[in-house]
């Protein structure tokens, strides 16, 4: 073996482990399981902003993945699930008319350097039209004062959307959205 082909081996090597050093720095990852009631939206939105924090998101970013996350959270407790309690017009009815129904939702979070991927997943009763689903100003709820605007505002403050739903079995939102938005202006100048 010549010092040429032995050096060549080394940088191979040593690329390969800086190449999985800087994968298991860059990649994060978490999911969370939480009862489908109103109360845990709010937990939903505080632990996707605490996973990225140490990216410091400007308030903008922080924002719109706040609210992206508690569009697809409160969407699989109040359609998937059908539990109103705590949204709506609750107060005018006694809260014996506002029955729990059991199920799960799954947050997971993926960070891959800087961007952000989001599932929110609910094993509930599905969409049965999901192309009129995420139409602007459709919903299925309208007693409960519900605008009808939870995909549009998803699509709006993510860079990408994608809705999975089977009748039955429930329905599964991916989310992405690249944080670091001053990233590419820096890049420019």
């Amino acid at each position: 073996m010549s010092t040429q082909t032995a050096k060549t081996q080394i940088t191979k090597t040593q690329i390969t482990k800086a190449q999985i050093a800087k994968t298991l720095i860059t990649k994060n990852e978490m999911e969370i399981f939480f009862d489908a009631i109103s109360r845990n939206e709010s937990f939903a939105r505080v632990a996707v902003a605490a996973f990225v924090a140490h990216l410091n998101p400007t308030l903008e970013e922080l924002a719109d993945v706040k609210t992206a996350v508690s569009e697809a959270v409160t969407n699989s407790i109040i359609h998937g699930y059908e539990n109103f309690y705590g949204y709506g017009r609750h107060g005018e009815r006694p809260v014996t008319e506002c029955p729990i129904h059991p199920g799960k939702v799954r947050l997971k979070c993926i960070l891959e350097g800087d961007v952000l991927h989001i599932e929110v997943e609910d094993k509930g009763k599905g969409i049965a039209d999901l192309e009129q689903a995420m139409e602007p100003l459709f919903t299925t709820r309208p007693e409960l004062d519900r605008s009808g605007m939870g995909f549009a505002f998803m699509e709006a403050f993510m860079d990408d959307l994608e809705v999975e739903s089977v009748p039955g079995q429930g329905t599964i939102v991916r989310m992405m959205k690249k944080m670091g938005s001053t990233a590419w202006i820096d890049c420019e100048e």
